[in-house]
């Protein structure tokens, strides 16, 4: 006679050991990037027939499955769903209110308070710039601390110097996460070395940067990042000290599994730097030879007096653009509307108009075809295409407000047109608009429009270059 066999095994596999967290029954995994595989295996029971084949078991009395019996079972998956739902927004709700409190403490205290809540299931994103801030920071609160970096395998020497130069100066070790191997040499040898500078930089980060940042954060319940509001305030402008991450995930998978804090979101970049310069941090040496915001060699420059610090990283493409995607959830869409979570609800905010000097001249669609079509105008003019939410069109606005008013009755007419939206596709085709903000010079006494090359926007080059041309 046939018996019924029942085979049950338990497995966890990693490629790194656990620990137990102090919060958590459950076992945790205590490296960023490490797998967690923890299911029971059940095997269905099987019994021999007589031609000594398997087959499974049913009892004599089986019945088919009806519509009847599935109403239970779905009322009871949908229960679990909504319980699911409101742990979620109960969390979100928590942060809310915590980001709330925070909202005037000191980097120090949000720090303290980030180390304190998770303890070792937390980690610094450490990007090899000014962010070293935040190391700085958790090393003052006397608490342990953990660093994680991705290591895109393009970044400037000097970067990986400073690593270097960063752990001997804390006695820490940075966790460093890498790219797929397979993944970047199917790019490579599919699209070059540069494939960026053709067709943007999205494909790359996605494949050097985020997937890797995705992995570290699946080993983590939070995250430590060194974004400011000041950095780009046409897209980070509504980043909160701390929040439920809208993007990611962590070590308990799912939405809501991971928060993101942010200690510095609500200073200014030269406090930054005298925080830095007090303590005597390391710093990497790239800043002392112009450059602000430090990434990939390939995609990172200095930046001219006058220009936003964000204008250094990928700046054949238009501001809307620069940002990597490791920050998607706080990111502004192209029409200042806030793309994702903001202190966890989805927020539309309104960008002011920029460039409001009384001796500007605003033009219009039909205003700006009509100078267009002059072949011999009276005077001269400037004009800037531009986009309120362009982070680079408002670091200029202060230079080009005073060159409006400088100009004020010299018979040169300094203008505005804004550019994106329905505009954007006209002003490409017309206007020679290639990224925001662009600035045309139309002479005296010709029909075609001089493009300004430079990036040196400050009121001194406008003119000389107006000088030059008009």
């Amino acid at each position: 006679m046939a018996m019924p066999a029942t085979v049950s095994s338990s497995s966890g596999i990693t490629s790194f050991a656990f620990s137990r967290s102090a919060n958590s029954s459950e076992p945790k995994v205590s490296q960023i990037g490490s797998l967690r595989l923890l299911d029971r295996v059940h095997v269905t029971p099987m019994s021999l027939n007589q031609s000594g084949k398997r087959s499974s078991v049913k009892p004599l009395n089986a019945e088919p499955k009806t519509k009847d019996s599935m109403i239970p079972l779905a009322a009871t998956m949908v229960a679990e769903i909504a319980e699911e739902v409101e742990e979620v927004v109960e969390k979100i709700e928590d942060f809310e209110q915590l980001a709330k409190n925070l909202e005037n403490a000191s980097p120090l205290e949000i720090m303290d308070n980030a180390l304190e809540k998770f303890g070792n299931d937390i980690a610094i994103a450490f990007s090899g710039a000014e962010d070293v801030a935040l190391i700085e920071y958790a090393h003052l609160t006397g608490r342990p601390y953990r660093v994680f970096s991705l290591d895109t395998g393009r970044l400037n020497p000097e970067t990986y110097r400073f690593f270097d130069a960063v752990e001997k100066h804390y006695g820490i070790r940075i966790e460093y996460m890498f790219p797929d191997s397979v993944e970047v040499q199917g790019l490579v040898r599919s699209k070059g070395l540069f494939s960026f500078y053709e067709d943007g930089h999205q494909e790359c980060c996605r494949v050097r940067k985020v997937r890797p940042l995705r992995r570290a954060l699946k080993g983590l319940r939070a995250w430590i990042t060194g974004q400011r509001k000041d950095q780009s305030p046409g897209t980070r402008s509504e980043i909160p000290v701390v929040e439920v991450d809208p993007v990611f995930e962590g070590l308990d998978g799912g939405e809501g599994s991971l928060v993101k804090w942010n200690p510095v979101a609500n200073v200014e970049g030269n406090d930054v730097w005298s925080f830095l310069r007090t303590m005597d941090v390391p710093v990497n040496t790239l800043h002392a030879a112009g450059y602000v915001s430090i990434g990939c060699e390939p995609c990172t420059r200095a930046v001219l007096p006058g220009q936003h610090e964000r204008e250094g990283r990928w700046w054949w493409e238009d501001a809307k653009a620069k940002e990597c995607g490791l920050h998607k959830g706080n990111v502004k869409d192209v029409n200042g509307g806030a793309k994702g979570n903001v202190n966890g609800e989805t927020k539309t905010v309104v960008v002011e108009d920029i460039f409001k000097s009384e001796s500007l001249v605003s033009l219009s669609r039909q205003g700006i075809e009509n100078l267009m079509k002059l072949e011999n105008r009276k005077e001269p003019w400037i004009v800037v295409l531009y986009a309120p939410w362009c982070p680079f069109c408002q670091a200029m606005e202060a230079s080009y407000d005073e060159l409006a008013d400088k100009l004020a009755g010299s018979g040169i007419k300094v203008a505005k047109f804004r550019a994106d939206g329905d505009q954007k596709e006209f002003a490409k085709q017309e206007l020679q608009l290639g990224s925001f903000p662009t600035i045309l010079v139309f002479p005296k006494n010709s029909s075609r429009a001089i493009k300004y090359p430079s990036e040196k926007r400050d009121v001194d080059s406008l003119t000389s270059f107006l000088n030059l041309v008009r």
